[in-house]
Order: C-alpha cells, then sequence, then structure tokens
C-alpha cells in the first residue's frame, strides 16, 4: 500500500486554523475534529483525511442537501491547494450525512438500472457533483449489459445510464443555446 499524501499530522493544523478562522467569522456554532481516513464504503470513498462536524448549529451545515458543508469543503480542498484529482482524499462529514449519501446513491443506481435493463430506456439522474458521479460509475461498474456516462457542463452535469449496445445520445447540454437553434439568414 502506498504512502498517504494528506496525513493529520502535517495538513491537520492548516484545516483546523482555516476552519476555526471561519467558524469564528460566521458565527457558526458547532465543533469539529480531523482525523485519519476511514469509511464505511471504501469501495466507493477512501479519503485520507476526514473532518466531522458536531454541534448545536450542525442542521445549518445539512440544509439544502448539504450545501454549507461541501463549500466548506470545497474551500478547503482551495486553501490547502489540492489538485482535483485528489479532491477524494478530503471528506467533510456531519450526523453521519456521508455515509448515508453514498448508500442513497448505491441504491438509486441499483434501481435505475433495473429500469434501463427492463425497459431499454436510457436513465438520466439529476445534476451532481463529481465525487457523487463516480458513486454511480462505480456502483454500475459490474453491471455488463449497462453502462453510465457523465454528460453536460458544471453546475448541470450529470450521469446517464444506457444499455451497452446503446449509442449515446448528443450531449445537448453543452451546446449553447443559440449554436442548437440553427443559423438565421
Amino acid at each position: 500500500m502506498g504512502q498517504k499524501k494528506y496525513r493529520v499530522e502535517t495538513v491537520g493544523p492548516r484545516i483546523e486554523a482555516f476552519l476555526n478562522s471561519t467558524r469564528e467569522r460566521i458565527g457558526l456554532r458547532v465543533k469539529f475534529e480531523v482525523t485519519d481516513g476511514e469509511t464505511p464504503h471504501p469501495d466507493f470513498e477512501n479519503p485520507e483525511i476526514m473532518v466531522r462536524f458536531s454541534g448545536p448549529d450542525v442542521e445549518l451545515l445539512l440544509a439544502n442537501k448539504a450545501e454549507l458543508l461541501l463549500a466548506l469543503e470545497q474551500l478547503t480542498m482551495e486553501m490547502l491547494r489540492m489538485p482535483a484529482e485528489e479532491h477524494s482524499l478530503l471528506c467533510f462529514d456531519a450526523n453521519d450525512y456521508r455515509v448515508l449519501r453514498v448508500e442513497e446513491l448505491r441504491l438509486s443506481a441499483l434501481a435505475a438500472a433495473d429500469k434501463v435493463k427492463r425497459t431499454r430506456v436510457p436513465f438520466e439522474f439529476s445534476p451532481m457533483n463529481s465525487r457523487e458521479r463516480r458513486i454511480i460509475h462505480l456502483a454500475l461498474r459490474n453491471e455488463l449489459t449497462l453502462r453510465s456516462e457523465s454528460v453536460g457542463m458544471a453546475p448541470h452535469r450529470h450521469v446517464v445510464i444506457y444499455p451497452s449496445d446503446m449509442p449515446s445520445k448528443p450531449d445537448t447540454a453543452s451546446v449553447p443555446a443559440f449554436a442548437r437553434r440553427g443559423r438565421r439568414r
């Protein structure tokens, strides 16, 4: 097994200083703990660093599909200057949101796969971030009669599940509206 790039001893103090400063500035009443990564879903997520939040304002972190929690995670990655391919190595959680979300995505992927197998009609998920799209792809990796693709441009990027022998639909979501309408004369 390879050496970990991110460890509590090396980046923990920077994460703590950043989150303490941010927490004080916005008046967020939460505590957090920075630990070496562990996850009940190692096939889907395998972070090197976990940051777990608790406290009276933890529900604010989880409101609107954990928008604030994910924003703090993203800002922390920016502060650490983590390249995009390493973003999965840092994971923020509160009230086991991440564990529950991984399970929800996995079950949604399996249900959508069953529907595509029965109907042979492609299934499109709602837009989601790259980490969640990856969970969908990994949940379906052993489905030999299906394939999954990420299509569109952020923030509308989403997963489509196809029968493996069906061609992809043209990705009109990433084509500007004026180009789809055709030329005026």
